[in-house]
């Protein structure tokens, strides 16, 4: 686990990341960036790992030195992790990524190929968003003033810089420009355009490509028994996201519910039930703001396959068997005339969730508004 051979598909990447180790050029800060599910975190720990090893082979780490053994249970004394987190003391001291620790490493042994709502169900966030405390900073800048305990380098994972606190994004600027001898950082995001220019700037970008559908196939049938034929349809649905593939296989409650929920709206706006819709902005407003945004950002991709579904190329669509049967009768109420007033609307919503509006309000003002943009 944690190696490159364990890495699904991005050979190109691979290839790249090996040969600046190789060649000694190793950036001092990087980032990562890419499509959701593309396994631009399984890449960086690969990397870190095949920096960690001083018996490295041509193509990855040895897998059997005191590194690789302490690598496989991430236990690897010069390597720390930084990643969203929510308060849990219930001191006045503020949570650090440490009280999080045997959750994180639990995660990444299970798999490394996850979601952040997937974390946020370990750590038993409830209703509240996840983020970087300004408080890290001394403990990355604490853990990267002490001596190497393997003789290598130090290396610092931050996943999801972008929920980085402001005040912890400034405190690391001069540690991402100058940092101690052999420091490196990898920085593993989602969503780079919200992260600080500052740091942007002091880092070198590395952008992660989709998975290609025979490189997912080829695991799905190799590490998860799936059958050829429908391992292929798997990949063409997951779009080079292969934790919506592994969803797909383990039957996601969390989909299922937001497709009940989508489609129930969708009805109720159709009929005009307002009593049922302001029920159903209810049950919305007790999921809680990671699993609402979730649910928005699905909601915006059943908008968009539906939109696209009226032109008949099945190549360019990545629905279920489930959602296509429902997308036989709604998609012709998707159209030019209201597509983009539905999108904009979700993505108001969205903004208002994120600003923490009363979210029984948001849903409830979203619902109404489809009752207009259907008959359109």
């Amino acid at each position: 686990m944690f190696s490159f051979k364990d890495v699904i598909g991005q050979s190109a990447a691979k290839q790249r990341l090996v040969q600046e180790v190789q060649e000694g050029r190793i950036p001092h800060a990087q980032l990562f960036c890419g499509p959701t599910g593309a396994g631009k975190l399984p890449l960086a720990l690969a990397y870190a790992r095949y920096i960690s090893c001083p018996h490295r082979t041509p193509t990855d780490a040895c897998g059997t030195c005191p590194s690789c053994v302490k690598w496989e249970k991430l236990v690897h004394p010069d390597v720390h992790f930084v990643f969203p987190i929510v308060n849990k003391a219930k001191s006045p001291k503020v949570s650090v990524c440490n009280d999080f620790l045997p959750q994180w490493r639990q995660q990444l042994l299970s798999s490394p190929y996850f979601y952040l709502n997937h974390w946020l169900e370990d750590m038993d966030a409830e209703n509240k968003q996840a983020q970087i405390f300004a408080q890290e900073s001394d403990e990355i800048i604490r853990k990267l003033s002490l001596k190497s305990s393997e003789g290598g380098y130090k290396v610092t994972i931050v996943w999801q810089p972008e929920k980085m606190n402001l005040v912890c994004a400034n405190k690391l600027l001069k540690l991402l420009e100058e940092p101690p001898a052999q420091t490196i950082f990898l920085l593993v995001s989602e969503a780079p355009e919200m992260i600080l220019p500052t740091i942007l700037s002091r880092t070198q970008r590395f952008n992660i490509h989709r998975i290609g559908e025979d490189d997912m196939a080829e695991a799905l049938q190799q590490k998860y028994g799936v059958q050829p034929r429908d391992s292929q349809t798997i990949a063409h649905l997951a779009n080079g996201d292969f934790v919506k593939a592994l969803e797909t296989i383990h039957l996601n409650e969390e989909n299922e519910l937001f497709f009940e929920l989508f489609v129930s709206l969708m009805r109720l706006a159709y009929q005009r039930k307002i009593r049922e819709m302001k029920q159903w902005s209810e049950q919305l407003a007790a999921l809680g703001r990671e699993r609402q945004k979730d649910f928005l950002t699905y909601c915006q991709r059943m908008i968009r396959e539906n939109f696209i579904y009226n032109f008949h190329c099945k190549d360019m669509n990545y629905l279920t068997l489930q959602e296509q049967n429902f997308s036989t009768r709604f998609a012709p109420f998707v159209n030019e005339r209201n597509v983009m007033g539905i999108m904009n609307e979700l993505s108001e919503a969205q903004i208002h969730i994120e600003q923490n509006v009363n979210a029984r309000m948001v849903f409830f003002d979203f619902s109404l508004k489809m009752i207009v943009l259907l008959k359109q």
